[in-house]
């Protein structure tokens, strides 16, 4: 007997697309992770590469504006992507850094950014991190 696996991948956005943030800052989506780790249940943690971010306020990144596209990140990228089916998470972590760079692991060459929020119906709420 003949057993043949067939596996159906859902398509997946572009890693070689850059998503255009507002203020111009380009990134690509990485992954998203969901875990039950964060303080009040399940976290969906969005990761994009921000090559733009390298330095951050060294090399006169503008904050204000990262966090301004993280929130439009976390409403426009992530709120849409949350299962409307199985359970909803809680939390919504939207991470940038300058360089690819496994799930929880530090580099002092790499910079990060991370913003939490809590998902509401039709926008994101951040939280203090």
């Amino acid at each position: 007997m003949i057993r043949l696996a067939v596996l159906i991948l859902a398509p997946l956005p572009a890693l070689a697309a850059p998503i255009a943030t507002p203020s111009g800052l380009e990134v690509s989506w990485v992954e998203t992770l969901q875990d039950a780790q964060g303080p009040d249940g399940l976290t969906a943690r969005f990761r994009f590469l921000a090559p733009g971010i390298k330095g951050g306020e060294a090399a006169g990144l503008d904050l204000q504006a990262v966090s301004a596209d993280m929130q439009w990140l976390c409403d426009s990228f992530a709120l849409p992507r949350l299962s409307s089916t199985g359970p909803r998470p809680q939390q919504i972590v939207i991470s940038l850094a300058d360089s690819e760079i496994p799930f929880g692991e530090t580099d002092p060459e790499v910079t990060q950014f991370f913003e939490a929020y809590r998902p509401g119906a039709e926008t994101c709420e951040w939280e203090m991190f």
